[in-house]
């Protein structure tokens, strides 16, 4: 008699149980089968260590206070001092009593849009940067699947993306690709991370990162210390090239990516 089938593990549990959201007994079970394949015992823990190295390089922009500009209570006062009609400081007690998530969502539906467009630019900035120091400088494991497996690399992060997504050709410009891996972002969606390396050694990374379709931004020019970056939105997508290289090189590569279009459907 056979022993019991180990059981059908998807790449989104895998995810799940780095994440902590699989229920006990079947967290059990992933437990089990990762012990039993060392291989994916150690993507897995790649995985976790990705996450915990995201959330040390997020920590202190997540622990800083809202800025005053953007509390809530200070944007009523300020409509109230604008308003001088006794209706609309008694319709804003009202508001107020009843609990602030309402104005809150007024707020957030009547914001200009370019606001949402800095935002998306600020997080992909520090994804890009933080992403940067932390894997390119890995020497041995900077990726997770190797430019050998060009086509299953394309696929994999496709369908964590839910778009098409392929690694842009820079051999022109003299980077050879080593691979690739897949991010998470600070809300638990996903983004594909590239990296290549020149002939001297140089790690050249590049980030997409799905965006909502309706944001739009110009490139955007990064620097940090020896290390230059270009970011930039369109067409669903935020792009980041980093490297530690000249904003002319950089430059380039931008322009490369943005001519040969979008690398999703």
């Amino acid at each position: 008699m056979t022993g019991a089938e180990p059981p059908l593990i998807s790449l989104d549990e895998l995810h799940a149980y780095v994440d902590g959201w699989l229920d006990p007994a079947r967290r059990q079970q992933v437990l089990a089968y990762l012990k039993t394949q060392p291989d994916l015992a150690r993507r897995v823990a790649a995985y976790r260590e990705q996450r915990e190295h995201l959330r040390g390089a997020f920590a202190d922009v997540s622990a800083q206070p809202i800025p005053p500009e953007l509390n809530l209570q200070r944007l009523v006062e300020a409509r109230l001092l604008r308003r001088s009609a006794p209706w609309w400081r008694l319709a804003a007690c009202v508001l107020l009593s009843l609990g602030l998530g309402g104005m809150a969502g007024w707020y957030l539906a009547t914001a200009p849009s370019f606001d949402r467009n800095a935002q998306a630019m600020s997080l992909l900035r520090q994804q890009a940067m933080a992403s940067h120091a932390v894997y390119t400088s890995d020497a041995r494991h900077p990726i997770e699947i190797a430019a050998g497996d060009r086509a299953q690399l394309a696929q994999w992060l496709s369908n964590r993306l839910h778009r098409d997504v392929a690694p842009p050709d820079l051999s022109g410009l003299g980077y050879r690709l080593l691979g690739g891996r897949l991010l998470a972002t600070e809300r638990g969606g996903t983004a594909a991370l590239f990296v290549y390396q020149d002939a001297s050694g140089t790690r050249l990374s590049l980030v997409l990162r799905p965006m909502a379709p309706e944001l739009r931004a110009g490139r955007e020019d990064i620097a940090h210390g020896p290390v230059n970056a270009c970011a930039w939105i369109a067409n669903g997508m935020g792009y980041a090239v980093v490297a530690a290289t000249t904003d002319a090189a950089i430059d380039q590569v931008a322009d490369l990516i943005s001519d040969a279009g979008p690398p999703h459907g």
